[in-house]
């Protein structure tokens, strides 16, 4: 391609969580296989938007840039994804990013997922093992077991699949599907299931599993293809019998 050849980029930015969005348009020279996250550092490197003025460096998160920290999710022509894994030959121009909408923004592409990490301290996503150095080694997963938990632990946390959710949004309260997938990770844990019943009450309290309308868009968009909607029908059976448990007393009922 010729090497004059720009790629358009507009993105929408916000200087202060308090400040107004506005849309600005960038030209940077085209590379072979470049990703999103390449556009966004020539950016970085050379401030000058499409009208040739000077102006702030754009704002993102960004970590390991294979796919696997979950940093740098954004909307991208309207779709939540990992913007490390666009690539530019792939993607509709201009190339439009957005900060996803379900978390409050920090400053233009950057949000705050905070309420993802407090919705895993709701359902107690760990493995309890503190002072148990001294008892040997604990039990095995059988492999079967393993291998769909595996999947379930390939959760990194982006939040593209509370950002499809139309269940989450500022009316709610409801923690979203990536905490209920690690609660069913957890409870599949020999070890972590001894702790399974308070995990399963954390997905009964206000904001759980009762909030979840069985929608689907968060399996369709989930970057790591992990069964969301599987998760969550298993966790909508456990917490059914937990809480008949919880009816007739009895933590060990069948």
């Amino acid at each position: 391609m010729a090497e004059q050849q720009t790629v358009t980029f507009i993105i929408t930015r916000q200087d202060s969580p308090d400040s107004d969005p506005y849309e600005e348009t960038f030209h940077v020279p085209y590379r072979k296989n470049m990703n999103v996250i390449s556009g966004l550092m020539e950016i970085r490197q050379n401030p000058v938007n499409a009208n040739g003025e000077k102006t702030s460096p754009v704002y993102w998160d960004m970590n390991c840039l294979e796919e696997v920290c979950g940093a740098c999710s954004m909307v991208i022509n309207g779709t939540a994804r990992q913007s490390c894994a666009a690539l530019v030959d792939q993607l509709e121009q201009p190339i439009r990013l957005e900060p996803m909408n379900t978390f409050p923004v920090v400053r233009d592409l950057i949000v705050d997922r905070e309420q993802m990490f407090d919705a895993l301290k709701q359902i107690k996503a760990w493995i309890p093992i503190d002072g148990t150095h001294d008892l040997g080694p604990g039990p095995r997963m059988p492999e079967k077991k393993r291998q769909w938990a595996y999947e379930l632990s390939k959760c990194m946390t982006c939040g593209v699949c509370l950002e499809a959710c139309p269940n989450v949004n500022d009316k709610s309260d409801f923690i979203g599907p990536a905490a209920l997938s690690q609660a069913r990770l957890f409870n599949a844990h020999p070890t972590g299931e001894m702790n399974a019943s308070e995990r399963l009450e954390g997905l009964m309290e206000e904001g759980g599993i009762q909030g979840c309308s069985n929608a689907q868009n968060c399996v369709q968009v989930c970057p790591k293809g992990i069964p969301l909607t599987t998760s969550i029908a298993a966790m909508n059976r456990a917490t059914n019998i937990q809480s008949f448990k919880n009816f007739f007393g009895s933590d060990n009922a069948h």
